[in-house]
């Protein structure tokens, strides 16, 4: 009788022990983690965020090596470009517009994704090529193919993958299209934020395979991971989300938003005037809490500002993207809630009752909610596909 040696375990740093000590790197990816360091795709400048202080900081390799290493090794998100390229100098710019994401969150997603060696992968948005050179060390080689759209980026991603030795496919591209001539995939990983699921990607993965992709809608970032199964004839992908989460925007799906003079022309008190009794605390939530995810939801086309609290008075705004129409909701601590809103569509009507309806419910987080998206359009829905409506 014999019996398999056991296999070796990985060795890991600190943030990879961490990690694995609260769940959010599974076994399955400790080998990957170990083999491939975030820190080896990291430009030597970069703006980490740092939670002491609250924004993102210029850190240099070349000046600052151990502070540099200690936020490559932290779990924390990095950004890499500003501007679309456009920014110059080590202060930060004014948009994000590529990073290395948090390692918690890459994990999570790769656990969603369910890959397995073999797996024909289509990744879009390469950005430091960390998140494919991890999913093809677990593939296997010329299984991942990933897809840049912006040249510089793409570029630099190329570079890294040729001097680390890992073979998988960087194409600089638009990956709203995909990428036809690697199809079909057993998973699709899709790693900036959307407002709409391209139903390419649905078309170029197989009956069964999975898709995962952050998404959610203009009424604010606070987006969720949805993990679908593409239906076996192939016409359309359902499933849940999985959990929060905020990423940079699809570059063609960045959302706009127009002055807010082109809706207020005069005062907020030439608005019509209401009131409510929901309070500050439950209507605003915290930053990652479910009732901003929900509201978009329910609330169609509208965007929603949180502005600055000034003397017990913080103002929340509503916009409507298809007419000209706002709402505008001061709390106040200790006090009644004062509205006012004007145009065809009554924001503040509509948030209210999505509220109410989210109350109802048992005010669900986004892991009672799906996504179905077919050719045709896309439809969320709470517990079950039969109870979805359109957005």
């Amino acid at each position: 009788m014999t019996t398999d040696a056991p296999k070796e375990r990985p060795s890991l740093d600190e943030l990879g022990r961490a990690l694995m000590s609260t769940g959010a790197l599974p076994s399955e990816w400790a080998p990957s983690y170990a083999a491939v360091s975030r820190s080896t795709v990291l430009p030597d400048l970069m703006w980490p965020f740092d939670m002491a202080a609250g924004r993102s900081v210029a850190v240099s390799k070349a000046d600052d090596p151990a502070k540099w290493r200690e936020f490559a090794e932290s779990d924390v998100p990095i950004v890499t470009q500003w501007d679309d390229g456009k920014h110059t100098g080590t202060e930060p710019g004014h948009v994000p517009t590529s990073s290395a994401s948090m390692p918690s969150v890459v994990f999570r997603m790769l656990q969603d994704l369910d890959l397995h060696p073999g797996h024909k992968v289509l990744e879009i948005g390469t950005a430091t090529a960390w998140n494919a050179l991890l999913m093809a060390h677990r593939a296997g080689p010329g299984c991942v193919t990933t897809v840049e759209v912006d040249r510089a980026v793409a570029t630099a991603a190329m570079a890294t993958v040729e001097r680390l030795e890992i073979p998988l496919h960087v194409v600089h591209g638009d990956g709203c299209q995909g990428y036809l001539e690697g199809a079909p995939y057993d998973r699709v990983i899709v790693t900036c934020g959307l407002r709409s699921l391209p139903f390419a990607w649905v078309e170029q993965c197989r009956p069964g395979g999975v898709i995962v992709a952050p998404w959610g809608t203009n009424y604010s970032h606070a987006d969720a991971v949805a993990r679908l199964v593409v239906a076996p004839d192939g016409a359309s992908a359902s499933g849940r989300f999985t959990g929060p989460v905020e990423f940079m925007k699809l570059r063609s799906q960045r959302f706009v938003a127009r002055p807010h003079s082109e809706y207020v022309t005069g005062s907020v008190a030439d608005g019509v005037e209401s009131a409510t009794t929901i309070t500050e605390a439950e209507f605003v939530g915290e930053q990652f809490g479910p009732e901003r995810f929900v509201m978009g939801l329910r609330v169609p086309q509208c965007s929603y500002i949180v502005a600055n609290k000034h003397e017990g008075a913080l103002p929340v705004w509503f916009y409507s993207l298809n007419d000209r129409s706002w709402a505008c909701c001061m709390f106040r601590d200790g006090d009644t809630a004062r509205v006012w809103h004007s145009g065809p569509r009554r924001m503040w009507d509509e948030a209210e009752a999505a509220f109410q309806w989210w109350d109802g419910h048992g005010r669900p987080d986004p892991s009672r909610f799906g996504l179905t998206v077919t050719a045709k359009g896309e439809r969320v829905w709470l517990d079950d596909p039969a109870n979805s409506w359109t957005l």
